[in-house]
């Protein structure tokens, strides 16, 4: 496929306008401002258009599309207890199955072409992701509340058997990272456990980190350390790990974090919907701690729109640092592409380069709302809208186009979503 005199985001998140991209398989091997000599195949007239990285969402539960907007107005815990864990007690390796690729489809519409997820029934999950055609780096989280080793919990023999059975499957679309669900859901035992195990396997760690207030707070009282004081003593933070929200970071923290390469990923509309807070993104960056974005889940969003996202982010930080500097649009494009593909470990992901895979979306800017353009990259960040998102490709397919599904039937995924949502509210 060649996309023809396309404006586009480039490597460095600069605007290069009447370009020809070629795709050929899985990569981008042809960038040019000349018409290439040989043949790509379908060619895609760019004008009026933009090229840029597909989106990368950092931390998800993607089956919670079923709890869409069934929980509102509610504080955290009585969210959690009062609506959330009674639905999810119900679910079902089906019910699980439809509410993903619900989350898939949703996901391809705004132009997110890979997801860090955290759940569980991880088979029935990776079987709609493999389906959908996208990217996830998927993670069996694992909670405990008593004196449990490790290997005696169903959980993590699940774990352990995804991760032997499905890493990098999928030709590397799916991923399996490890999960520590968070500190009060966890003991210092299994956490210990947990990390001793990542470390000696080389995986991904995938952790909810001080998102709350009391969160953050209990974990003092309990241990005399803060979160990630906790997680570093305990070697949670010696392998790969992105840690979710940290909104409460404190003293130390921004160092630890530093220190061990650990990833932000910060979720401004679930955060301030749930009243959690706002991360402190500006320090985070200072620190030159790897920043990403995330939506959470659909839940506490809810939505998927990553421009919506973007924009949140950029925003929240201002009215967080008092500081109208803070955040630049190029720093907010860069958290929702590239820096997420590198806290997922795809290095070849992430950004419009020859030799990378072609996980490309485009964005229709002919529209009111875009113009006039002093700036295209404020734009994108700060006019543009998730439905300006017309063709998402991950690894050189096309997944959405002007509509149109090719690899999901839409229709008979929201039929099931609804009747499986539907079940489950009939047996509460």
């Amino acid at each position: 496929m060649l996309f023809k005199n396309i404006t586009m985001i480039d490597e460095n998140f600069q605007v290069q306008e009447n370009v020809y991209v070629g795709i050929e398989g899985e990569r981008i091997t042809y960038i040019s401002n000349e018409m290439p000599q040989k043949e790509f195949g379908r060619i895609y007239e760019g004008t009026g258009k933009l090229l840029m990285s597909g989106f990368v969402n950092t931390h998800g539960h993607s089956p919670m599309a079923l709890m869409r907007g069934y929980g509102e107005n509610l504080a955290l815990q009585d969210w959690l207890n009062k609506k959330i864990f009674p639905f999810e007690d119900k679910l079902t390796g089906d019910a699980v199955y439809w509410g993903t690729l619900l989350t898939m489809a949703e996901s391809i519409r705004f132009g997110i072409v890979s997801t860090t997820d955290m759940y569980y029934f991880s088979e029935d999950m990776i079987r709609a992701i493999e389906e959908s055609g996208t990217k996830n780096n998927i993670s069996r989280s694992i909670t405990c509340f008593d004196d449990s080793d490790l290997w005696e919990m169903q959980g993590a023999k699940e774990m352990k058997a995804i991760y032997e059975n499905y890493h990098n499957a999928a030709g590397g679309r799916i991923k399996v990272d490890m999960s520590i669900h968070g500190e009060y859901t966890s003991t210092p035992k299994i956490v210990q456990q947990m990390a001793e195990y990542t470390t000696s396997i080389g995986a991904n760690m995938h952790v909810h980190l001080s998102e709350t207030k009391s969160e953050h707070e209990e974990c003092k009282a309990r241990h005399g350390m803060t979160p990630a004081a906790y997680f570093n003593k305990l070697g949670l933070f010696d392998t790969p790990t992105t840690a979710a929200h940290c909104i409460w970071l404190e003293g130390e923290d921004f160092d630890i974090l530093k220190e061990k390469g650990v990833t932000v990923a910060s979720n401004p509309v679930s955060n301030m919907k749930l009243a959690s807070g706002i991360c402190n993104v500006p320090k985070l960056l200072e620190k030159g701690i790897n920043v990403t974005l995330g939506t959470d889940s659909t839940a506490s969003n809810n939505s998927l729109n990553f421009i919506e996202e973007m924009k949140c982010l950029a925003i929240a930080a201002k009215v967080k640092s008092g500081d109208p500097t803070a955040v630049t649009p190029q720093q907010a494009l860069k958290a929702a592409t590239l820096s997420g593909a590198v806290s997922q470990g795809r290095m070849d992901c992430g950004s419009i380069k020859e030799g990378s895979k072609a996980d490309l979306i485009v964005l229709d800017i002919s529209g009111a709302h875009m113009h006039p353009v002093h700036d295209l990259v404020n734009n994108i960040v700060y006019s543009a809208s998730g439905s300006d998102v017309i063709l998402t490709m991950a690894d050189g397919k096309v997944l959405y186009e002007e509509g149109t599904y090719t690899a999901i039937d839409i229709e008979k995924v929201i039929f099931e979503a609804e009747k499986a949502t539907k079940r489950i509210l009939s047996a509460l």
